[in-house]
């Protein structure tokens, strides 16, 4: 039989670098960065609950896809799929026990209809050209991470009822307002970086872990006292005069207030659990009262970055910070033993 028309469940699949074996039997077939233009030389088991097409040349879906009735996770990421191609899932019966559905970087403009989808976890549409979160309120409240970064969002709606989320990407848009959280009491990570917003509301959330207002409008940090299960802090690229807010933050464990307008440091001196601490780029004039103003970090402190100071046109800076932090390994660039 030639080659070329045998079905890849059956054939060893030579690319550039390797050869690729598929077994017809198994339940997890993944196809990524094969430049398929289409998926008719691939055989699909109809026992697959895992399916990987990222990185291929795909425009439209293979209507065999639409019957696979074990199917959990499907991911189409970084192909050339839009709003049309598309479609054809929100009335696809067979695959309402799909889990994960991954439409990153594609062509889409709109939120597609993934309400069929009952049981669904994860919901990744980053990197489209999406304008509006509008049919969001259709998704499944069993959501638990929603990615809808690098898109053309300007506001946050129809998530109130997302209630199990644990994971929301909004980063890399258009919004201008934190809102309609309130809701989302189960949040452990909120991502928002590269947006136009300039006031911190959390809506009343008080368990968020992760939190990255990076590259924003900011001119304050007030608005986090609350979170006082926060672990990492974003807050880089904005125009921060005043470190405030913080001290009841004592889980903080990564602090990163860089590329601000900051003159010195305060209101950290009662977290106790600070390992990473991002200073660098701001106008911090002088070391003196660091050793105070970090006091309880002193021991658990490793990383620090505080380069494009003024307080580091010393030389000796790094030898000052090593005396202060007994436990240090990294300032700035340099990394000791």
């Amino acid at each position: 039989m030639d080659g070329q028309n045998q079905p890849l469940g059956e054939l060893d699949l030579e690319t550039d670098d390797q050869t690729v074996e598929f077994d017809p039997s198994s339940s997890v077939l993944d196809l990524t960065s094969f430049q398929l233009h289409d998926l008719g030389s691939v055989e699909l088991s109809p026992s697959l609950t895992e399916l990987d097409l990222t990185s291929n040349r795909l425009s439209s879906l293979d209507s065999r896809i639409l019957h696979l009735s074990n199917l959990k996770k499907l991911s189409l990421r970084q192909n050339l799929i839009d709003d049309a191609a598309i479609e054809p899932l929100s009335s696809c019966e067979p695959l309402v026990g799909l889990e994960e559905l991954v439409l990153r970087d594609n062509k889409l403009i709109k939120i597609p209809d993934v309400s069929i989808f009952k049981s669904l976890l994860v919901f990744d549409v980053s990197f489209n050209e999406i304008r509006s979160l509008q049919g969001l309120s259709k998704a499944s409240n069993t959501l638990k991470e929603l990615y809808v970064s690098k898109n053309e969002v300007t506001k946050m709606e129809e998530i109130d009822h997302l209630y199990q989320l644990q994971i929301l990407e909004l980063g890399s848009n258009r919004l201008r307002v934190m809102e309609n959280l309130k809701n989302l009491t189960n949040l452990q990570e909120l991502w928002l970086g590269r947006n136009r917003i300039k006031t911190i509301n959390l809506c009343g959330l008080k368990y968020i872990r992760k939190l990255s207002l990076q590259s924003n409008r900011l001119t304050s940090m007030k608005g986090l006292e609350e979170c006082v299960a926060l672990e990492e802090l974003y807050l880089s690229h904005n125009g921060i005069a005043k470190m405030e807010g913080l001290s009841t933050l004592v889980k903080l464990s990564v602090l990163d207030v860089s590329s601000n307008k900051l003159t010195s440091v305060n209101d950290i001196q009662n977290l106790t659990h600070l390992e990473d601490l991002w200073l660098n780029d701001n106008q911090i004039e002088s070391l003196d009262g660091i050793e105070e103003a970090i006091a309880g970090s002193r021991e658990k402190l490793t990383t620090i970055y505080i380069e494009n100071n003024p307080c580091t046109r010393s030389p000796n800076y790094g030898i000052i910070l090593r005396q202060i932090f007994p436990n240090i390994q990294q300032i700035d660039s340099n990394v000791f033993a």
